[in-house]
């Protein structure tokens, strides 16, 4: 499977299929941009496997280097899988989701029928 285009809720969405190149700098977003830009999305929908281990340890620094990429290029980065057991093992992490899903520069679901969700009207 390949990343694709898809209308979801009247929202152009690039879904990002589960296997491909790990997120794990800044750069690594470069051609989902391009691809997103190409097919007219403002969102791009993430798998959790995607991205590199180090993401979800906010230390590392990867999510932010990566978030700003997207929102450099008014792209809204989702985060789709379950991401239950890292937050349960930081609070800050726990914190930072939180405050993520209640903007619109990033969100983290559980899956694609969460986003159809937040996306609906």
């Amino acid at each position: 499977m390949t990343d694709l285009p898809q209308d979801i809720q009247g929202t152009r969405v690039l879904v990002c299929a589960a296997q491909g190149p790990l997120l794990t700098g800044d750069q690594d977003a470069v051609p989902l941009i391009g691809l997103a830009w190409e097919h007219g999305a403002r969102v791009v929908a993430i798998p959790l496997g995607r991205l590199a281990p180090g993401f979800l340890t906010l230390a590392t620094g990867q999510a932010g280097a990566i978030i700003q990429k997207f929102a450099n290029y008014q792209l809204r980065p989702v985060i789709v899988g379950d991401v239950s057991a890292w937050t349960a093992d930081s609070g800050a992490l726990r914190d930072f989701i939180y405050e993520a899903n209640r903007g619109q520069v990033v969100w983290f679901v559980d899956d694609l029928a969460a986003l159809e969700r937040r996306l609906a009207p």
